[in-house]
């Protein structure tokens, strides 16, 4: 059986001074990857040439099916990676981690490669946060977990919802509706677990996450964010935000060039 092609979809957005640390490590990988590409959202520093320097190509994410306008946020970058990648299997990295994205890579892969049946392989792992470990971020403790217990209770296990490293079957994530902004993971976390069953969502134990921390006010943004997808998929159409439509639906192929 012909092994699966893997495209690493990693978005930028003024990540300069780390992206070249997430992007090197994959070198490692060799062939188990078919491609590394970087999404620039709008840098206003040289994240572009550092990225193409470390060894990514380079998608500005505005040019990517440019008819729909602008890109809006970080849901809308991970959609239109969907359509302008080629791999039978997308794994998606953060811009700002300082861990070894080869692991992640490795351990992400894996369960899609074993098992027909997986749709989606999230990451767990301890955040470091002042030098310390702990559970998850404080928007995924403070507001994503507890709302996913009272709301989509059959997802409560799952420990790193917010997480922006994981894999997705290319199928299925064309088939899906995306967030525009940072309500993108937990939204798809709930409409795949909706559509192929809790079952075919595995989650992987990947050590520690380190990563630049977010200030409170940025996270007060995000935590408003991901409890609209949530509620929205819980009962409350009318909060339905921005969403850009499954691929499918739009008789457009995934894996297309750059339009």
């Amino acid at each position: 059986m012909t092994a699966p092609t893997v495209s690493v979809c990693i978005p930028a957005r003024d990540e300069a001074e780390t992206i070249a640390a997430v992007i090197t490590p994959l070198h490692k990988l060799g062939a188990a990857i078919d491609e590394i590409l970087v999404f620039d959202h709008g840098s206003s520093d040289d994240t572009a040439a550092v990225a193409s320097a470390a060894g990514a190509t380079v998608i500005s994410a505005d040019r990517v099916l440019s008819h729909f306008g602008p890109t809006l946020g970080k849901g809308d970058v991970l959609w239109r990676s969907v359509y302008a990648s080629h791999g039978d299997i997308i794994l998606w990295l953060d811009a700002d981690l300082q861990s070894d994205t080869a692991d992640y890579v490795r351990g992400l892969i894996a369960p899609l490669v074993a098992d027909d049946t997986i749709s989606m392989v999230r990451a767990t792992y301890d955040r470091i946060l002042d030098g310390r470990g702990s559970s998850g971020g404080r928007v995924t403790e403070l507001s994503a977990r507890p709302a996913l217990k009272l709301l989509q209770p059959h997802l409560a296990h799952i420990r790193q919802p917010l997480g922006g490293e994981y894999a997705i079957r290319r199928a299925v994530a064309a088939a899906m509706p995306f967030e525009v902004d940072y309500g993108v993971e937990i939204g798809l976390l709930i409409d795949v677990a909706s559509a192929y069953g809790v079952g075919s969502i595995r989650q992987v134990e990947l050590g520690a996450r380190v990563h630049r921390n977010r200030s409170l006010a940025e996270l007060h943004v995000q935590s408003g964010e991901v409890l609209r997808a949530i509620l929205a998929r819980s009962g409350h159409a009318e909060l339905v935000s921005t969403i850009r439509p499954a691929l499918t639906s739009l008789g457009i192929a995934p894996g297309s060039t750059v339009a």
